[in-house]
């Protein structure tokens, strides 16, 4: 008994000992490679902490990049394999939402988008922030919620841990109370964050939380980090200047256990009340994904078509939502599945372009790309006409996956679905070209540029439509464009600062009206027979500010409208009236799908396909 007392004392003594131990960190947030003087700012942050053999190692909290291209994040890994103690890494929302690999690289370069480790009695746990390819809050991934459960199970309820993500654990993050709600069951100690570029101390619903600025140098002559100080139960922060001076103390946080179970304050978590409103919806059946979902949905009569960020494509029963069979690609896929009778034509991120059976979910041929496929197929009469991160744009048999023609000119990355409009394929990239290519041959008819040297706003992100001889489209640079759908020429372009429209649009199905949903949360109706950007009504949806791009549609005399928080908004067409609203969830939905007899399939960002009635 004696022994056994002194063993549990000893190993008392050993854990309090552990959790004492003060260490001292480098903490580097938004470098931005890719920026002007990023690369130059960066490797003077790395001489200076190979310099210091004080500190245990290094914690990079996300925008690792500016555009989240290869070379930029290629060029990131290969600087930071210069340090000389170990280095722990998260993706940013620039690393994830202008992926041209579809958020794989960043992965394959650098091992993982999360990261575990101890040190010094603490572990430290890093998840990703998103959006992954498609414009809106930030979101951690699903997968990244599912393992963060599955990690936080294996640890005792008093093991001390700091949690590293790129946002403020708030509204900034559509699914923040998913994170921070798991975290709180535990020892969570301190959050650590970037994105703000700035020094901050935040508290977020009873966790201390420090945000460290940019090692971009910005106005100044030299970029900066922070230091960090592990030591007698707290934290404290002083921000470095490589090669320079460091700083005095500018923030000092106490580690300590909190009860949260004792915590009566109320904190803000989204309201599901808007679906009290409008009861006459119903969810007929939802699927909840194990990760997520960044594309829409196909059906047919007996099956809705969907994939995930695992790589699976899937069919679920239409009628119960059970899944019917899963086909698994090598990347996560962005690309909405396309259907031609018995055959579902779906891109990867894993570079290719697959012809399955749509009965059973059998691989009937695959057509490889030079890199991601993100790009969503638009099949007529038999060919499938999709993007690609090759800068190549293909058509292809969807009987045989057979070329029939590709064009391989393009100067960006495709992420969105293209047009079919008298005879011509259009469609956006991520180099600020718009492009009409003859639909029998490929060949380049017209190119329209929007002259802004900023690749981020780029016509790249929205469906294009197409009525009296017009095409329109809409970009993140807030304007509306109408150009001539046979010679390229620009009919009219407009920013109405009092209507901002951004990259969600759909056109009536009488071709008389585009929609475009603006920043303000309302759907705005344009007049698509006029010559000047001519307003007809505007609808508040009472969304607030909203950012999602997936694509309008109308049926039925209906008007389905997306949101970035898991409502859908159904508007008469008539009068502009709302019809019902429903929220599935807090984050992106990432397709709207309507069916007969009032049914309409609806996909979210966090992994939910849901069936609609109303």
């Amino acid at each position: 008994m004696i022994k056994k007392l002194f063993t549990l004392c000893f190993l008392y003594c050993l854990l309090h000992t552990a959790q004492a131990q003060s260490f001292h960190f480098a903490h580097v947030s938004d470098t931005h490679i890719g920026n002007q003087t990023a690369a130059e700012d960066l490797r003077r942050t790395v001489a200076d902490i190979n310099g210091n053999d004080s500190l245990s190692f290094v914690i990079l909290s996300g925008d690792i990049t500016e555009f989240g291209s290869d070379d930029e994040l290629a060029l990131a890994r290969q600087i930071l394999d210069s340090l000389n103690k170990p280095w722990y890494i998260i993706p940013g929302n620039h690393d994830g939402n202008w992926s041209e690999s579809g958020a794989n690289s960043f992965r394959r370069i650098f091992g993982a988008e999360h990261f575990r480790f101890s040190h010094g009695g603490y572990v430290f746990l890093g998840t990703n922030c998103g959006p992954n390819l498609r414009m809106s809050p930030g979101q951690v991934p699903r997968e990244h919620i599912v393992w963060l459960d599955s990690t936080l199970k294996t640890l005792p309820d008093d093991h001390p841990i700091i949690y590293v993500n790129h946002y403020p654990q708030d509204t900034s993050l559509n699914n923040w109370y998913e994170a921070t709600d798991r975290l709180k069951r535990k020892n969570i100690q301190l959050i650590l964050l970037g994105h703000g570029h700035a020094n901050r101390q935040y508290n977020f619903e009873g966790i201390p939380s420090i945000m460290g600025r940019s090692n971009l140098r910005a106005k100044d002559s030299i970029g900066a980090y922070n230091i960090v100080t592990i030591a007698n139960g707290k934290a404290i922060y002083r921000e470095r200047k490589p090669l320079s001076t460091t700083g005095l103390p500018w923030a000092e946080v106490v580690l300590q256990q909190h009860d949260f179970k004792k915590d009566t304050t109320h904190y803000y978590r989204p309201s599901f009340a808007v679906n009290k409103t409008y009861p006459q919806v119903k969810a007929v059946w939802t699927y909840q994904d194990h990760s997520d979902i960044g594309n829409g949905a196909a059906a047919n009569a007996g099956l809705v078509f969907s994939a995930n960020t695992v790589g699976e494509v899937y069919a679920l029963n239409r009628r119960t939502g059970k899944k019917v069979w899963v086909f698994k690609t090598g990347g996560k896929v962005f690309s909405t599945p396309a259907l031609s009778g018995n055959r579902l034509v779906v891109g990867s991120s894993d570079g290719n372009i697959y012809g399955l059976d749509a009965k059973s979910g059998k691989k009937l041929w695959q057509v490889p790309a030079q890199k991601a496929v993100l790009g969503s197929p638009l099949i007529h009469e038999g060919v499938a006409f999709i993007g690609a991160s090759d800068g190549v744009f293909r058509a292809i048999d969807v009987q045989t996956g057979t070329i029939k023609w590709q064009f391989d000119q393009v100067g960006g990355f495709v992420v969105t679905r293209p047009l079919l409009y008298q005879g011509k394929i259009y469609f956006g990239c991520w180099n600020k070209n718009f492009y009409a290519l003859d639909a029998q041959t490929g060949k380049l008819v017209w190119l329209w540029n929007n002259g802004n040297a900023n690749r981020m706003f780029s016509p790249a992100a929205c469906y294009p439509v197409a009525a009296n001889n017009r095409i329109f489209i809409v970009a993140p640079d807030r304007y509306m464009t109408a150009l001539d759908a046979v010679t390229g020429t620009q009919v009219w372009r407009n920013r109405n600062a009092a209507v901002r429209v951004r990259e969600s649009m759909g056109i009536s199905d009488d071709a008389t009206l585009v929609y475009g949903k603006t920043m303000e949360g309302t759907l705005a109706v344009f007049n698509a027979a006029a010559d000047t950007m001519q307003l007809v009504r505007e609808t508040d949806l009472k969304l607030g500010y909203e950012l999602a791009p997936t694509a309008m549609v109308e049926q039925n005399g209906l008007v389905f409208v997306p949101s970035d928080n898991g409502v859908v908004t159904a508007v008469h067409r008539k009068d502009g009236s709302i019809a019902w609203q429903h929220k599935l969830s807090n984050c992106l939905v990432t397709g709207i799908l309507p069916l007969a007899n009032k049914q309409v399939i609806v996909t979210t960002m966090d992994g939910k396909v849901a069936c609609l009635k109303w």
